[in-house]
């Protein structure tokens, strides 16, 4: 299955998630600058919300549906499935790092942080998912079985 097919009936606006990616972005990076959990925690709380459902209450996915509405940007669409799969790598990643930051860890959750920070930046600048990527990857392999909603 190539990654341009349909893969699920549900679209999202990649300006949305780059917007949020770059939240995501800063975030980690002022937690992995000053070890002040107060910034990945809400990162976790964001990522928390968008997993659930529950957007209206995501601080980020509000932040940037403002920001979007007054740029005036074209919505540019794509399928939903792999976004919400990176999403939820992105949440593992970010409760890892609040884990070990919690248990006072914190070079390894500046390591931990570092990958999302990695992946959030690919997909800021170059709108490349890397979440999307082994999406397409675990159902090329057939460890996803063709699943037109991912939840």
């Amino acid at each position: 299955m190539s990654p341009s097919c349909p893969i699920s009936n549900k679209r999202i606006d990649t300006n949305l998630v780059r917007v949020i990616s770059f939240q995501v972005l800063l975030f980690t990076v002022i937690f992995s600058v000053t070890h002040m959990g107060i910034f990945i925690y809400i990162v976790l709380f964001d990522f928390m919300m968008r997993v659930f459902r529950q957007e209206r209450f995501s601080p980020f996915w509000l932040s940037a549906r403002f920001l979007l509405a007054h740029w005036n940007t074209v919505p540019k669409y794509t399928d939903e499935s792999p976004k919400r799969f990176a999403l939820y790598l992105g949440l593992i990643t970010t409760a890892a790092i609040t884990v070990l930051a919690v248990f006072g860890f914190f070079k390894t959750a500046t390591f931990v942080a570092l990958v999302l920070i990695i992946c959030a930046f690919l997909e800021v600048l170059f709108d490349f998912c890397i979440g999307c990527k082994i999406y397409y990857a675990l159902q090329l392999s057939k460890v996803i079985k063709y699943d037109r909603n991912f939840n």
